[in-house]
């Protein structure tokens, strides 16, 4: 059952002893966020999200250790300014206006200046606008947020973490895009992203294989909504199939991946289609959405690829489609010793991951099918030369470790 912020009785704000953190992911129509307190490990205390903002009934939801904390809720949320409004109210209401020691906030794009999570200033705020155009879909939220905080709590500091940065120094013969060389000085070129997730898996790896397998020739493949892989190679990353905006690489759920850019040419000679609405097609009803006509989900699609010609080949699109970006990185790091599997679809499909790796027997990759079924650690078979592993991915519990790293405070890594 649904209530509204007025039937919902808010008790007293929480009380501990520990410092908190919050850390935000702005999307198009939502935003994320989860609260850790700083013990000894970090420890995650909450999360939730703000949801269908702009769009009808907006639903907050809250996740929590306290049976308190665990609400689904409609609230008026407009645009992103009602809606920070709302979640900056339920803090104070719940928490306490000073209940937060600091903020981290996921920054889809960091340009080509930004490579690690800093603290943010009204400098930081004024480089970031001007980045906007490489990254309209989200940056201009996310910058709205960083001051929705600030107007709210002035003194409390806040980081950005840049998704953009875990890929900063890929090697030039991967940065460069096959364009003329002028537009490089204007910051043009692949930068890639899901950087949040893929450092927290190369952490995880590290600690679940050691450090000398995460030194390996490691494919990271993050398969979610957003889809995307990436080649890393004793700790430091090689490539990665999003470039200079996140609709590169994979067909996704509603963006289309890579495209023969004659394409844009062609559709405006015959339908008159303009920039805007290419970009419109590219990233909201291609990918799955775009060949299924149907869903852009993949449980969906897998659930009627048996009566639907057109889910099926949807779904089995995007099998080839990794199955083939995972061997061009084989290629690109002279072989694979490990293959991670994280994102929804990655930790919750083992259709998809079996259907991926089933022509990859060559590279050495072969699944235990019964391993496989129960999303197991380690899904690869006994004999086999490479590792395949499913790990939950974390950006959340990244951010609030990049916000300890950058000022200073004291805490160790969640176990």
């Amino acid at each position: 059952m649904i209530q509204t912020l007025e039937e919902k009785t808010i008790d007293s704000p929480m009380e501990t002893p520990h410092p908190r953190i919050l850390t935000i992911n702005g999307g198009s129509s939502s935003i994320k966020f989860a609260l850790f307190e700083i013990r000894n490990p970090l420890h995650r205390i909450l999360s939730g999200a703000l949801e269908r903002i702009g769009l009808p009934e907006p639903i907050l939801r809250v996740k929590g250790e306290n049976p308190a904390d665990n609400i689904s809720q409609g609230v008026t949320a407009s645009d992103h300014t009602a809606a920070v409004g709302v979640l900056m109210d339920w803090i104070e209401k719940r928490l306490g206006r000073d209940a937060l020691i600091a903020v981290g906030h996921r920054v889809v794009h960091g340009g080509p200046d930004y490579s690690n999570p800093q603290q943010i200033t009204a400098e930081m705020v004024k480089e970031l606008r001007g980045l906007s155009p490489f990254d309209p879909e989200h940056l201009p939220e996310e910058i709205l947020l960083t001051e929705a905080f600030h107007w709210r709590f002035p003194n409390l500091p806040q980081v950005a973490c840049f998704d953009t940065a875990f890929h900063h120094d890929l090697p030039r013969v991967a940065r460069l895009l096959p364009i003329p060389r002028r537009y490089e000085a204007q910051g043009v070129r692949r930068y890639g992203f899901h950087g949040l997730s893929y450092a927290f898996l190369m952490g995880e790896l590290a600690r679940l294989a050691g450090p000398e397998m995460a030194h390996g020739r490691i494919i990271l493949a993050h398969l979610g909504n957003g889809a995307s892989l990436a080649a890393v190679h004793e700790g430091q990353p090689v490539d990665t199939s999003m470039s200079f905006t996140p609709t590169a690489g994979l067909p996704m759920s509603t963006r289309s991946g890579d495209l023969d850019p004659g394409l844009l040419w062609y559709l405006a000679r015959t339908e008159g289609l303009d920039a805007k609405g290419f970009n419109e097609m590219v990233n909201f009803q291609s990918g799955l959405l775009g060949v299924s006509e149907t869903s852009s989900d993949m449980q969906d699609l897998l659930d009627r690829e048996a009566q639907d010609v057109r889910a099926a080949e949807a779904v089995a699109l995007f099998c080839y489609q990794v199955r083939k970006w995972i061997g061009g990185f084989a290629a690109a790091l002279g072989g694979v010793d490990t293959l991670v599997f994280a994102g929804g679809i990655g930790e919750n499909a083992p259709v998809v991951r079996a259907r991926i790796c089933s022509e990859l027997g060559f590279l050495g990759i072969e699944i235990e099918e019964k391993k496989n079924a129960v999303n197991a650690d380690v899904i690869s078979t006994d004999g086999g030369r490479v590792a395949v592993r499913v790990i939950r991915t974390d950006e959340e519990l990244m951010i609030a470790r990049m916000v300890c790293q950058v000022l200073g405070l004291d805490s160790k890594k969640e176990k």
